[in-house]
C-alpha cells in the first residue's frame, strides 16, 4: 500500500464512501443561487446580448447610464429574442414591432397603441455585476437579497495579484466539472504537461453545503513546466526540499469551487474561484466561469512578461480537462445512466453534497 492510499484511509470514514441513490447527471441545478451569465467585457453600454441559464433565454441590458438589468429574452407580443432589440434610454426595444420592456419587466410602449392599452410585460431577473462578471438569481426573486454571494471573487482588485478570467461552454453536467477539479489523483493525465506528480491526500471537511478536501505533492519525475514555476514564483527539480511543501485546498460551497495553493501561513501563490452555469434544459452542457489570481513575485514586471506562457499552461490544462469529462458524458449517454464505479471517498462526500443541494429529477409517469 502506497502512501496516498494510507493518508486516505487514516482521514475519511467509510461513511462518506456511500454514493447517493439518484443519478447525480440527472440532478438539476438549485436556482436559488447567484449565477454568473456572461462576462462584463461581453455587454458594452447602449448594448443588449442573449445569454442562458438551464434553457431559460435570458436578454441581459446595459443603457448608456446605469446599471445592467436581465428580462427574459421573449418579447411578450411575437416571442422574438429582445436581445436582438435596440436599448434607448433605459428600456429595450423588441426588433420586430418596437414593443418596449423597462427594467421591471413591464411593458412601457407599444408605438401603435395608446398608453392605456399596454399588454404584460415578461419576467425580469434579479441581476447584478461583481469582479468583471454579470450574475443573475434565476430562482426565487423574493431570497435574491438574502442569498450571498463572495464578497470578492478570487483575489480580484487585490494588487499583490494578477488575475486571468477564463472558460467556456462544455459539452458536460457540471457534477463532472465539480468532481474533476476536487480528485487530484486524476493528475496521472496531466503527466504531459506537469510531469509525473505523486499526490498525498490530507483530509478532508464535510459541512452543510460543503465539501473540502486537502493535497500535497511531490514531482517522481519530469521537468517542472514554465507555467507551473511562475504560479510558484521559483523553479522546482524532483529533490526532497520540494516534496509536499505547499498545501492545495479544494472547496465546493456550493454551487461555487474554489482552490488555493499556500505554503504554511503565508498568502495562497494561487487563488482560483469557478463555477459551471448550466446552458441547455437538460443540464448537460455547462459555461465555465473562471477567475485564476496568482501571486505578483518580488521582481517588478515578471509576471506580466511571462504571463503569455501561464495562459498557455493553464490553457492547456483546461483542455485536457475539457475532453475528459465529455468523454464522461459521452459514456453516460450511451449507456443511459451513471454506471461510474467511484471508490475516493472524498468524491463520494462530493456527490452527495451535489445531490443534496441540487433539484432532485422528477419522479417517472409510470413510476
Amino acid at each position: 500500500m502506497d502512501q496516498t492510499q494510507t493518508d486516505t484511509q487514516a482521514q475519511t470514514h467509510p461513511s462518506d464512501a456511500v454514493p447517493p441513490k439518484v443519478d447525480l447527471r440527472r440532478v438539476r441545478s438549485n436556482p436559488d443561487f447567484w449565477y454568473p451569465v456572461a462576462w462584463s467585457k461581453e455587454l458594452k453600454p447602449g448594448k443588449t446580448i442573449g445569454t442562458r441559464y438551464a434553457g431559460q433565454p435570458i436578454a441581459l441590458v446595459r443603457p448608456e447610464e446605469g446599471s445592467v438589468f436581465a428580462l427574459e429574452d421573449r418579447c411578450a407580443h411575437r416571442q422574438v429574442p429582445l436581445s436582438k432589440g435596440k436599448v434607448t434610454g433605459h428600456a429595450v426595444q423588441c426588433c420586430y414591432h418596437g414593443w418596449a420592456y423597462g427594467r421591471s419587466g413591464r411593458c412601457i410602449d407599444v408605438p401603435y397603441l395608446g398608453k392605456g392599452k399596454l399588454p404584460n410585460g415578461v419576467r425580469t431577473y434579479p441581476c447584478r455585476e461583481q469582479d468583471g462578471l454579470i450574475f443573475i438569481f434565476p430562482g426565487d426573486p423574493d431570497k435574491a437579497d438574502t442569498t450571498p454571494l463572495a464578497p470578492r471573487l478570487a483575489r480580484v482588485g487585490d494588487p499583490a495579484y494578477k488575475t486571468r478570467s477564463f472558460g467556456q461552454e462544455v459539452g458536460c453536467h457540471y457534477s463532472f466539472m465539480h468532481e474533476n477539479l476536487m480528485d487530484m489523483n486524476h493528475q496521472f493525465m496531466h503527466m504531459k504537461q506537469m510531469g509525473q506528480m505523486r499526490p498525498r491526500f490530507l483530509g478532508q471537511k464535510r459541512e452543510a453545503g460543503l465539501v473540502e478536501a486537502r493535497y500535497s505533492f511531490a514531482r517522481t519525475s519530469g521537468k517542472q513546466p514554465l507555467g507551473e514555476a511562475l504560479i510558484f514564483g521559483e523553479r522546482r527539480d524532483a529533490s526532497e526540499k520540494f516534496q509536499h511543501r505547499d498545501v492545495m485546498t479544494i472547496r465546493t460551497e456550493y454551487p461555487y469551487q474554489t482552490l488555493r495553493i499556500q505554503t504554511g501561513d503565508e498568502d495562497p501563490v494561487m487563488d482560483l474561484w469557478i463555477v459551471y452555469t448550466p446552458q441547455d434544459e437538460a443540464e448537460l452542457t455547462n459555461r465555465t466561469f473562471g477567475l485564476l489570481s496568482v501571486k505578483r513575485p518580488k521582481i517588478p514586471g515578471v509576471l506580466e512578461l511571462a504571463w503569455p506562457f501561464l495562459v498557455a499552461f493553464t490553457e492547456r490544462i483546461f483542455a485536457e480537462d475539457r475532453e475528459i469529462v465529455e468523454l464522461e458524458q459521452k459514456a453516460w449517454r450511451e449507456l443511459g445512466g451513471d454506471h461510474n464505479v467511484e471508490v475516493f471517498p472524498v468524491i463520494n462526500a462530493l456527490r452527495g453534497l451535489l445531490a443534496e443541494c441540487g433539484v432532485p429529477p422528477a419522479p417517472a409517469k409510470n413510476a
